[in-house]
């Protein structure tokens, strides 16, 4: 069986606009369906180690779910993926007011952001061995406070190994600051909680952060603490631990430092004892944020019925590092016209 690429049909959004479901198929038993909406992750199916396939990411079953649901699902997250302190930048001189959405901050991107957007998707033929979709957007002057028109594409590539790879590009036309990422929540097993799921983190520091979620002084060594995956883990291992990190976010919502590295670098990998399935996540990005799902409540399910309840995914989100704008120290997030924005991120199964 060859490669395919299958547009589908996914319910309408609350104005009555059509959300597309696009399929990837690598021919090889891997699939991947990515919506119009939000350029959302929808499934990603893996087979296990006796060949049976399921989907690795959690997701409400159809349309009206995803509009109400305030987890950013798959979803891409921008103009800012994380969080910017306050709802306030300064860039060459001139403040910025974004709507804030948690408490206090903004997070990915504002009250509108591109999770909630209906992206343009084309098929990209060119690719002979491998099933692709370019999704695209334009978010103008001003768009949730943000200077600048940006048009910015995300393309999926499912190849015959089973690695989705996520290409992000941009352009401005005015000074801007960008920041991508996929929200996907990742469950490997299709199980009730991910706490016996064992994850290995490339980094020897992270970012402390306040009772907000917002980072505070410089990264810290991961040594010594509940925070050092730099060997593998199991996630429920230490998350319980009277730590004041951990309590104050309810688990692990943190940004990890990657190690130096140019170009594509490994940044994770996840693996589920029980189902044999293993997840390696490779990217160009300085930082990871990984997620526990410890806001998911059990309001939304699955279409098989199974709840979303705290800890019941992890999120491993490729990213510069939150609040970039306001910390002169940390990697720019600034693009400028002339500029390309680049960025890579492969999710590989095999």
């Amino acid at each position: 069986m060859s490669r395919s690429v299958e547009r589908l049909p996914f319910g309408t959004t609350s104005s009555g606009e059509p959300i597309e479901r696009w399929r990837l198929d690598n021919g090889r038993g891997v699939t991947a369906d990515v919506l119009s909406y939000g350029a959302i992750l929808h499934a990603f199916a893996v087979p296990d180690s006796s060949g049976q396939p399921g989907s690795i990411v959690l997701a409400p079953p159809d349309a009206e779910s995803y509009l109400g649901a305030t987890a950013y699902y798959g979803a891409v997250a921008g103009r800012f993926a994380n969080r910017i302190a306050d709802g306030r930048f300064t860039l060459d001189g001139q403040e910025y007011t974004l709507p804030v959405n948690d408490r206090g901050h903004t997070l990915h991107g504002g009250t509108d952001g591109f999770d909630s957007r209906i992206w343009r998707v084309e098929p990209v033929a060119d690719q002979p061995d491998r099933a692709a979709v370019r999704l695209s957007l334009t978010s103008p002057d001003g768009d949730m406070g943000f200077p600048g028109t940006l048009t910015v594409s995300v393309t999926y590539t499912l190849d015959a190994d089973g690695t989705l790879a996520l290409d992000y590009h941009a352009v401005t036309d005015r000074p801007t600051v960008l920041n991508l990422t996929n929200h996907a929540y990742f469950n490997l097993a299709g199980s009730e909680n991910v706490l016996d799921h064992v994850l290995t983190v490339d980094a020897d520091h992270y970012l402390p952060a306040d009772a907000t979620a917002i980072p505070h002084g410089p990264a810290k060594p991961v040594a010594g603490t509940p925070f050092d995956f730099t060997s593998a883990h199991p996630l429920g291992a230490r998350i319980g631990e009277p730590d004041e990190q951990l309590l104050d976010a309810g688990g692990y919502d943190h940004c990890w430092v990657l190690r130096p590295h140019e170009g594509l670098a490994r940044a994770a990998v996840l693996t589920d004892p029980a189902s044999g399935r293993r997840l390696e996540v490779w990217t160009t990005e300085p930082g990871v944020q990984v997620y526990t799902s410890n806001k998911l409540d059990g309001t939304l399910a699955d279409a098989g019925g199974r709840r979303h309840l705290r800890h019941s995914a992890v999120c491993l989100e490729t990213q510069h590092l939150p609040n970039s704008p306001n910390v002169p120290d940390y990697p720019t997030t600034v693009l400028l016209p002339g500029e390309t924005f680049t960025s890579r991120t492969e999710l590989r199964t095999a």
